[in-house]
């Protein structure tokens, strides 16, 4: 089997809909109810008996045992027996230990799915995120009920766009108006938006430990990701933020705001890295330039759907949000003197210099002027190794820094390069992550979830020290940027790229 064979045929694989929803419901992070059941919540809003009744009908008898249907309770800091939430439309999942339909991941899977000719699955997509805002008030990390407090990278318009591209239902655009609004209320309004800056930050809205870390992230020894955490506060020195703000050395526990800047990372999605100090807990002191980028995206695209629905002066809004947002990032985030698009430390009125792969974002979304993209490329040695982009310069220990590399990150990166005309410097960034990932899927048949990409190979578990240790195979967004960053290829080099090793 080819590796395009593997995943055009992955994609099936890692659907989930209302027929295969005991598979969906199951949850590798938990275990099911005592009487072997997994829990299916249903929002307020739904008439539970019609949704039930639904399943009921679509799914085998023998499955339908296999899951409880039940209403999502108004306290949810009551909810004790985490489950599934209720989405109306199929989805893909990324693959492994992610058995639900996850916010950014969903972003680059719609992608491959649109490559491979999936439009309707790919509207399904679009038509659930759609759903998640109306219904939980946001684009969830996943369709789980111990992520309601968070969202992840926002990518909507980019989602909606793209299907509206191949469909032309200009009456399905205009309806998905008023969702794109609320979404973007979310980020713009406080506790996200820092009125110091006018920016926004990653800012989960519970408390406590993330539930699926005390179930489910444990090492060998029986230890979760917050006692090793623990470990470190007690036998390291830390001088990038003030630790006595996360750990209380005296009580030896960690501090109710570490467990907030520990969610808020996990809304990033780059959790965990070194980024924003150790285990990047003070994520909640600082803009990152991603989202700020992601966000003017946002706006230039909600400008574009408005002015395809001829609304010509709810446009000029958006953009004027554009313009301000880009004007800002260039002010805060830009650091002449190393070349680098940094995050924003808001508290202390500073740039945190630590090179990451974010600087590209600037780039990808177009705000970088010509001279700036310039000065990132001249950085791009510090980023690339022989299987494409580390991630950070930086080895922390964590799955989101050296040597580890990311699909979505190569593609923002390749794209941002192209952007700016520097076409050399994609094409080999781009092969040297397609010829990783297709060298490893020769070796074991499958695509995972990350590279180490300085040493070239999927066996990352070695250099791990803190959070998940797997490596899950699958994989939806690596399936979507491999095909993605193969479509760019010469066909010479498409065919060179797929030849057996000999």
């Amino acid at each position: 089997m080819s590796v395009l064979d593997y995943i055009q045929g992955n994609w099936s694989v890692l659907t989930r809909s209302h027929r295969n929803l005991a598979a969906a419901a199951a949850d590798p992070k938990f275990l099911p109810l005592p009487n072997g059941r997994w829990p299916v919540y249903v929002g307020r809003n739904e008439d539970v008996h019609r949704v039930e009744q639904q399943l009921q009908s679509e799914m085998q008898p023998s499955d339908f045992h296999r899951i409880d249907v039940r209403m999502l309770p108004t306290d949810l800091d009551s909810i004790r027996e985490h489950g599934l939430l209720y989405l109306p439309r199929p989805y893909v999942v990324p693959g492994g230990r992610f058995n639900e339909m996850y916010g950014w991941d969903s972003y680059f899977i719609q992608m491959g799915l649109l490559r491979d000719g999936q439009v309707k699955l790919a509207q399904d997509m679009a038509d659930d995120v759609l759903y998640e805002i109306r219904e939980y008030g946001m684009i969830l990390n996943a369709n789980r009920t111990y992520y309601l407090t968070r969202s992840q990278p926002p990518f909507l318009t980019g989602m909606l766009l793209a299907v509206y591209r191949r469909t032309q239902d200009r009456k399905w655009l205009e309806e998905s108006v008023p969702a794109v609004d609320r979404y973007y209320q979310f980020w713009a309004r406080e506790p996200h938006l820092t009125p110091q800056t006018g920016l926004a930050r990653y800012f989960d809205l519970g408390e406590g430990p993330a539930p699926e870390v005390v179930s489910s992230e444990r090492d060998a020894h029986g230890h979760t990701d917050y006692d090793l955490i623990k470990q470190y506060f007690r036998s390291h020195r830390v001088d990038d933020y003030d630790a006595g703000q996360y750990y209380d050395a005296k009580k030896d526990e960690l501090t109710a705001l570490f467990y907030k800047g520990d969610r808020s990372v996990r809304e990033s999605g780059f959790d965990p890295s070194g980024r924003f100090g150790p285990f990047s807990i003070d994520i909640i002191h600082h803009n990152p330039v991603c989202l700020n980028c992601l966000l003017y995206l946002m706006e230039t695209q909600a400008a574009e759907i408005l002015t395809i629905l001829h609304q010509e002066s709810a446009a000029a809004v958006w953009k004027q949000r554009a313009a301000s947002r880009a004007s800002r990032v260039n002010e805060l985030m830009w650091d002449a003197r190393d070349g680098f698009y940094y995050d924003y430390d808001f508290v202390h009125g500073r740039v945190r210099r630590y090179p990451f792969l974010a600087t590209f974002y600037p780039l990808w979304t177009g705000i970088a002027g010509r001279d700036q993209a310039a000065r990132v490329v001249q950085n791009l040695a510090v980023f690339e190794r022989p299987g494409g982009l580390q991630t950070s310069s930086h080895q922390s220990g964590d799955q989101w820094d050296a040597p580890f590399g990311w699909a979505p990150l190569q593609w923002i990166a390749v794209e941002g390069l192209r952007r700016y005309g520097y076409a050399a410097e994609a094409n080999r960034v781009s092969k040297r992550f397609l010829q990783l990932v297709q060298r490893e899927f020769s070796l074991h048949g499958t695509i995972v979830e990350k590279y180490d990409v300085v040493h070239q190979t999927a066996d990352v578990d070695r250099r791990l020290r803190f959070g998940y240790r797997s490596n899950e195979a699958g994989f939806g967004w690596t399936n979507a940027v491999f095909t993605a960053l193969f479509d760019q290829l010469a066909p010479g080099e498409r065919r060179e790229l797929l030849a057996p090793a000999s």
